[in-house]
């Protein structure tokens, strides 16, 4: 069984694909042009901001957002260990130091009870992950970054369209960011990333930041790098952004019948709290005999994937910044975790076919 669905999607809007393709192709313009424009100015409104910046990854929009809001050396960022290796990469980059804060055991993400107790005199911002598609709680985010004057960048590579109290992710912080990487709810073919602000200033330097510094041809204002979202995945982008609604929809129904089929067996299924909608990117289950349950699954052909085994703090890469501490909730879900298949084409059989590959644990 199939974990992302990318074929059945290209089979659905390949004649629009095609037209965008040709369109650029017949155009010979590829970098810095009308569809990155265009992408950017229906994004932008998509997600509720004044700005969108197309940039060439979901990694480089974490990492210019970090540098773009002038985090250093000596500064501190407030975020989580569970998650994928770009949201703290994007901090070290830049010089400062990630200070890791333990998620909330149902969510999956920061857990705002804990933040407090981490903030310093050197803590310059909060990175928020809105992981799997379930947004983080911004609220007391939001209120403890006004009362301690710190910026607040959303990691929302994993939530394309999810909300938060009736509002887009996105929108909430200084700025956030999104990955299209190909199996994303909004993903290019290649690689390519976002950033969205409300901050004329701020969208100002990104998109100079993005293009060697430039604001304009041959003149420097800084140094830069070369990170921009190239035509044609901003074309397919495009394309994918106008279904993008239909198919979170179609992952929440998937996530429904999983829900339904799953009680019973043992595993704890995903919360979605009452105030958010999540849009299951993955659709991540807990369970105590987790490598039991995956060889199952891998028996009968269900291709499964573990969205994280090892938590950031505990990875050789960052063994010398000596991260010596406990972060229980996090340590407990690295170890329970399994994310299940999950896309808009799989059907109400799919799921009970795993439901029966997993059996009673």
């Amino acid at each position: 069984m199939d974990f992302a669905g990318l074929k059945q999607q290209y089979d659905e809007i390949a004649g629009e694909i095609k037209a965008a393709v040709d369109r650029v192709l017949t155009s010979g313009w590829f970098i810095l042009g009308q569809e990155l424009a265009s992408f950017e100015e229906e994004f932008a409104d998509y997600v509720g901001t004044k700005h969108a910046i197309g940039l060439n990854s979901g990694s480089d929009a974490l990492f210019l957002a970090v540098k773009a809001l002038g985090v250093g050396s000596g500064d501190e960022v407030l975020t989580v260990s569970h998650t994928y290796i770009s949201s703290v990469d994007s901090i070290i980059r830049n010089g400062a130091m990630p200070v890791f804060v333990d998620i909330d055991a149902e969510t999956f993400c920061i857990d705002p009870a804990h933040i407090e107790d981490r903030i310093t005199e050197k803590t310059k911002a909060i990175l928020p992950v809105h992981l799997y598609g379930h947004p983080a709680d911004m609220t007391p985010i939001l209120d403890i970054a006004e009362r301690h004057n710190l910026f607040v960048i959303e990691d929302a590579c994993q939530a394309h369209g999810a909300t938060y109290r009736g509002a887009k992710v996105g929108g909430l912080g200084d700025a956030a960011c999104f990955s299209f990487y190909p199996t994303k709810n909004l993903g290019a073919y290649g690689d390519g990333g976002m950033i969205v602000t409300n901050d004329n200033h701020l969208a100002e330097t990104l998109r100079m930041l993005r293009n060697y510094g430039q604001p304009e041809k041959h003149k420097h204002a800084f140094v830069g790098v070369n990170s921009r979202l190239d035509e044609m995945q901003s074309a397919v982008l495009k394309v994918k952004l106008a279904h993008l609604d239909q198919w979170n929809q179609g992952r929440r129904q998937v996530a429904d019948w999983y829900n339904e089929v799953l009680n019973g067996s043992g595993l704890v299924t995903p919360v979605e709290r009452d105030d958010v909608e999540h849009v299951y990117h993955l659709y991540v289950v807990r369970c105590k005999d987790r490598n039991a349950v995956q060889q199952r699954l891998a028996q009968r052909g269900i291709h499964t994937q573990i969205h994280y085994p090892l938590p950031v703090h505990k990875q050789p890469a960052y063994r010398d910044l000596g991260f010596d501490l406990s972060l229980p909730a996090t340590e407990r879900a690295c170890r329970e975790i399994l994310s299940l298949p999950i896309h808009p084409w799989l059907t109400h059989d799919d799921v009970r076919a795993v439901a029966d590959a997993i059996g009673t644990t």
